[in-house]
């Protein structure tokens, strides 16, 4: 009975595994079909003719590079806001008791219940007062704001992770309060770091409606906002650049998912050995 363990773990790895990339195997087959194909009934992964025009129609209609370098140049800016505020407030959120912890916390679950509708107005009208409309330092401020509340909860997980045994520890050898978090706190932290990281990238990278609403440039427009040019005013719909561009806007997430993922075991070997 042991025998059969090992063999059914892989199967069921093997399975996952092709349940989860389907759908990317799927969108790059029908980024290589023509429209006819794409408009056939009968359904084949692979492609009866590679249809490479695809690509090159994706990347010369809409500006899409331009739009995949706004939608890059927004959602680093952001993630690299949401790290440099969540991290110190995430540290002061976890070791903080009483009411101000309880406040804080409740600001955080209260942000999360209200839908985006609810709150694009009030935004729209704050940008527009202080003439960031149309803009992707707007749009970029908006969705720090709006990643900011997960992310806090995210890091004060982490935070909450790690023994406060280990700074009284660092404090009693000597050490100041600042050489304790840097030396201590923070490399225990980094795969939270890195997962927060991650998580406000990904989200800025594919939102859709506050860049909908804000933008109205067309070279101001986001890469899903670009996307969404593929569908004409009739409803008719350019499968196959519109499959080509969809892959073309998954690269960036896959690359930075794979960098961070290293940084990501890297943190959590380094907070062991640490620990």
């Amino acid at each position: 009975m042991r025998a059969l363990v090992r063999p059914a773990q892989y199967a069921a790895l093997a399975f996952y595994i092709l349940f989860l990339g389907f759908p990317l195997l799927w969108l790059i087959s029908a980024s290589l079909k023509s429209s006819g194909e794409l408009n056939s009934l009968t359904v084949s992964l692979v492609p009866q003719d590679w249809h490479w025009e695809n690509y090159s129609q994706a990347l010369s209609r809409q500006g899409l590079v331009r739009s995949a370098w706004n939608s890059a140049v927004v959602a680093v800016v952001s993630t690299a806001l949401v790290i440099v505020i969540a991290l110190p407030a995430s540290y002061v959120l976890a070791r903080l008791r009483g009411k101000i912890r309880a406040a804080g916390v409740g600001w955080i679950l209260v942000s999360q219940v209200f839908p985006v509708i609810l709150i694009i107005l009030p935004l729209f009208l704050i940008l527009r007062t202080i003439g960031l409309t149309d803009s992707l330092v707007g749009l970029t401020l908006v969705h720090t704001t709006y990643t900011l509340p997960f992310a806090l909860w995210m890091m004060q997980g982490y935070v909450s992770a790690i023994p406060v045994d280990l700074e009284e520890a660092g404090s009693m050898d000597g050490a100041s309060r600042f050489t304790v978090l840097r030396t201590i706190v923070f490399p225990l932290l980094m795969p939270g770091v890195v997962a927060t990281a991650m998580f406000s990238f990904v989200s800025s990278w594919n939102e859709f409606f506050f860049a909908l609403v804000l933008l109205q440039s067309p070279e101001n427009y986001t890469l899903p906002i670009t996307l969404k040019m593929f569908i004409g005013g009739e409803g008719k719909v350019a499968l196959g650049p519109l499959a080509a561009g969809s892959v073309l806007a998954a690269i960036p997430s896959i690359v930075f998912f794979s960098i961070m993922q290293k940084k990501l075991t890297g943190g959590l070997l380094s907070g062991a050995v640490k620990g």
